[in-house]
């Protein structure tokens, strides 16, 4: 099928590549010349595990090309995507700018029937938004009579950061709402390859699969934010997180996924989707009373673990240096928006700290962006070299590098052998035979 997204960010460029990769041709839009001529040679600017194998593999066979000329993309597709970003507004609902901007072009160049799929994350009723706004410019330019048909049908996304590709590849579910049996049947024949092996095509109306991603990405949220809480209360009780989460996960209604005790949700989606669905429940005159939960202690779960920090060595940092090991907000991304690192190591340095962090992907983006106005952050491209006369390590992201370090080596060059732990990746009475101190969450040291 002939295909173009409109955004060649993170969810475009994925959906792109792997529809490229089952023999789609695909044309890939965007108003940033610079990114669109480095796509032209291969060179991605996200980084998201062998996305730049397939986009490489695939430009090399003509199956996907990269363009600013949005004219050109939806003239010579039948289905285009609507994959632009969403950002939050202040009163926290989506923007919808970019949305309607991308149907504004799509009605202003669309010249023969077409399926115009919103792939962002937009509110429900969305999908009736950008029918108007098509309809809107293409009778501007034909009248009343408009001479071909097209449909707007949602299809969210529910890709992990991290394992995008995969999720692609082989998804859990493939979601899509459409009034017209026709759009459905479409749709489902371009997602046939993706879902041979087993049924996992769901069908709905428009609203309903709308809403389904900002329910689904609330959902584990609040997963996380209730073993969150619950660790909080272990620690009070003197019970250990760590086995209440076995105790409860071996619950097959339970299950493990989710239920991991941290320093709390970040990112793109998980944030900005749960202040958003709250914003659509007061909008509908619904109190969201666990969705407002959810958040507050999601926010207030980094200020527990700066607290066993501060506990430990006091509120004046001035002169001491701390390691800290992880900057994304998740490993496998250099993504590091509403990242708890953010939080932690700007409170520390208002305290007079000094950071030496590391991240296998983030720094760049530490320095360039998130961090860059914070004077008091090191950035080493070894772990080991983080810890040279700091006061103690603090890990708070879990790439695999640092499951299983040398802990002869941090020991020997930590002040102090002392590590805080924020997601729980150490065994405690291993390491205390080591001779550290050890502080995790939802564990009394």
């Amino acid at each position: 099928m002939r295909l173009t997204m409109i955004g060649s960010g993170y969810v475009g460029l994925v959906t792109g590549a792997c529809f490229s990769e089952m023999g789609n041709r695909v044309i890939c839009v965007d108003i940033d010349r610079q990114k669109i001529e480095k796509l032209k040679k291969g060179i991605v600017p996200i980084f998201e595990p062998g996305l730049d194998k397939i986009i490489k593999k695939n430009l090399e066979k003509g199956n996907i090309e990269f363009t600013t000329d949005i004219a050109y993309g939806v003239k010579n597709s039948d289905i285009v995507f609507i994959a632009v970003g969403t950002p939050q507004s202040e009163d926290g609902s989506a923007d919808l700018n970019h949305v309607l901007k991308a149907a504004e072009s799509i009605g202003r160049y669309m010249d023969h029937e077409m399926i115009v799929v919103d792939k962002s994350t937009v509110p429900v009723g969305t999908a009736d938004r950008v029918r108007s706004v098509i309809e809107k410019k293409l009778k501007e330019r034909y009248g009343e009579n408009i001479p071909f048909e097209f449909d707007v049908v949602s299809n969210p996304e529910f890709l992990k950061e991290g394992d995008a590709v995969a999720d692609f590849m082989k998804p859990d579910r493939v979601v899509v709402g459409a009034n017209s049996e026709k759009s459905m049947k479409i749709m489902k024949e371009l997602y046939r390859p993706f879902t041979l092996n087993h049924e996992r095509f769901i069908a709905m109306d428009i609203r309903s699969a709308e809403l389904t991603k900002y329910a689904a990405n609330a959902m584990l949220a609040t997963k996380i934010s209730f073993i969150n809480e619950i660790s909080r209360i272990a620690e009070a009780l003197g019970a250990d997180i760590n086995m209440v989460r076995v105790g409860i996960g071996s619950d097959r209604r339970i299950g493990y996924h989710f239920i991991y005790p941290g320093v709390g949700y970040g990112g793109s989606c998980f944030p900005k989707d749960v202040r958003a669905l709250e914003k659509m429940a007061v909008d509908a005159d619904i109190e969201p009373a666990i969705i407002k939960a959810t958040q507050k202690v999601n926010f207030s779960q980094r200020y527990y673990f700066l607290k066993k920090i501060l506990n430990r060595f006091g509120d004046n940092l001035s002169s001491m240096t701390f390691a800290v090991w992880g900057l994304a907000f998740k490993p496998q991304t250099d993504d590091m928006r509403e990242a708890p690192s953010i939080t932690i190591i700007n409170e520390l340095t208002k305290l007079g700290a000094t950071i030496n962090a590391y991240d296998p992907e983030a720094m760049e983006n530490a320095k360039n962006f998130w961090l860059k106005d914070n004077k008091h952050v090191n950035y080493f491209n070894n772990k080991y070299d983080t810890l040279n006369g700091a006061e103690a390590m603090i890990l708070i992201t879990e790439w695999k590098e640092f499951r299983s370090p040398d802990f002869y080596e941090i020991k020997k060059r930590l002040k102090n052998p002392i590590i805080f732990d924020g997601r729980n990746q150490y065994n405690k009475e291993f390491l205390k035979e080591f001779g550290f101190e050890y502080y995790q969450i939802g564990v009394r040291a």
